[in-house]
């Protein structure tokens, strides 16, 4: 959810950040950074700064310092969090310190953005776990090389009742509530606990301590990262710029992706099912995430889109894409695999890498059988794909709901995609 409603003005933003920047003689560098920062980008606030800071790395050499920060609040990262993860990627490629922050303090708090209710905070121990595999994960995008991993629980543990109250006295409680989701839940009477007016300024304080130039963010962290900007003002540092990324519509087009809604493509699935996946999104959806997740160039992206919309098929396009996230996260030879294997199932061929198991129980019911392969989730779903001509054995679609599979080894199917060679007996 877009941070909509009223925000902490960006300390030294005025309307005309645009204008201002646009009139500046740049440098090629500079102007070459300023389309990097912006490509794709929601909002980047303010960009008059933000092109000051970019004179001001390339005349002394000094690196920018360029944060994010994530809460382990899962174990695992899927491609939506990787469209922020993207970004750092091409920032650091200009020589800019990037600042991989996980948030093991700020996690036992728990980020109400965009939520109508408290959400719990998690223990110590789901957010070590969780942790583990988080920067493993990042630096699949991320240089490792070139990067800069913390931890929040360095400086925020230290801080004690004194250094919170200190914190706590140099923002406003009318300023808290002009976040969008607090003042519906304040409008609607939901109760707002007291623990989660702290999370953004424990997330603000982050910036204090690790003096950024930039935080990056999705758009519903907008007003997290202007408490940082107006945090470090406070405690006299020099502004942070802020850089927010829209957030990725899922497989099914429509809600953000995320494991819960179960629209994802997780960074540590298969080659196959990564590919696969890419390729069922729609055609329109295809342009945004070219945009968001491809490191071709922007000219490449508009000349691809020219040709399809001179009559190209898009699918060329869409395979492209899919070949690329997954050669990404993969290698370019799995991508080459995953692609054959696509193709062999779109022509009805069987995929060389499918589960086997043995069963016992022959003669066994169709709809039991496909719950004992784990093809479906229950019996009655089972009947049901075979009601819709979905099920084949060795090939053959099964659509009599009474069959009894006798023993036997054989291939069985369920839609396009699930396999198993299956031994009856």
């Amino acid at each position: 959810m877009s941070e909509s409603a009223a925000m902490p003005a960006p300390v030294g933003a005025n309307p005309s950040d645009s204008a201002a920047a646009a009139a500046v003689s740049l440098s090629d560098g500079v102007r070459e950074a300023l389309a990097i920062s912006q490509r794709g980008c929601a909002e980047l606030l303010p960009q008059a700064d933000w092109v000051k800071k970019l004179q001001r790395s390339e005349a002394t050499g000094q690196p920018l310092r360029i944060k994010l920060g994530l809460d382990p609040t899962a174990p695992d990262i899927h491609i939506g969090h990787t469209v922020v993860l993207n970004k750092m990627r091409q920032l650091q490629n200009l020589g800019h310190t990037v600042i991989f922050l996980i948030g093991d303090f700020t996690s036992m708090i728990g980020d109400p953005s965009g939520r109508n209710a408290t959400r719990p905070p998690l223990t110590r121990e789901q957010i070590e776990a969780n942790a583990k595999t988080y920067y493993q994960q990042a630096s699949m995008v991320l240089d490792p090389a070139r990067t800069e991993i913390r931890y929040n629980s360095e400086w925020s543990d230290p801080l004690g009742a004194r250094g919170m109250i200190e914190l706590a006295a140099k923002y406003t409680v009318a300023r808290m509530l002009e976040r969008d989701d607090f003042t519906k839940r304040f409008q609607s009477n939901t109760p707002i606990s007291l623990h989660e007016l702290l999370y953004p300024l424990m997330q603000g304080y982050d910036s204090v301590a690790l003096k950024s130039d930039l935080e990056l963010g999705g758009t519903d962290q907008k007003f997290n990262l202007l408490v940082g900007r107006a945090l470090q003002a406070e405690y006299g540092q020099e502004p942070q710029c802020i850089l927010t990324m829209p957030l990725l519509e899922g497989l099914d087009g429509v809600e953000k992706m995320s494991k819960s809604k179960n629209n994802y493509i997780g960074i540590t699935e298969p080659a196959n099912s990564m590919f696969a996946k890419t390729l069922s999104i729609s055609d329109e959806q295809m342009w945004k995430w070219f945009t968001l997740l491809s490191f071709r160039s922007e000219a490449e992206i508009a000349q691809l889109r020219a040709e399809v919309e001179g009559g190209r098929n898009p699918k060329d396009a869409k395979v492209m894409l899919a070949k690329e996230i997954t050669a990404r996260f993969h290698s370019a030879a799995a991508a080459d695999a995953a692609e054959a294997d696509f193709q062999n199932r779109a022509k009805g061929g069987i995929p060389d890498d499918i589960p086997e198991l043995t069963l016992s129980g022959a003669p066994m019911g169709i709809g039991a059988l496909l719950k004992a392969a784990n093809l479906v989730a229950s019996n009655g779903e089972g009947l049901r794909m075979v009601e819709q001509a979905g099920v084949r054995i060795d090939g053959t679609v099964i659509s009599d709901k009474g069959l009894k599979v006798q023993p036997g080894t054989f291939v069985v199917q369920v839609g396009k995609r699930k396999f198993a060679r299956v031994t009856l007996s």
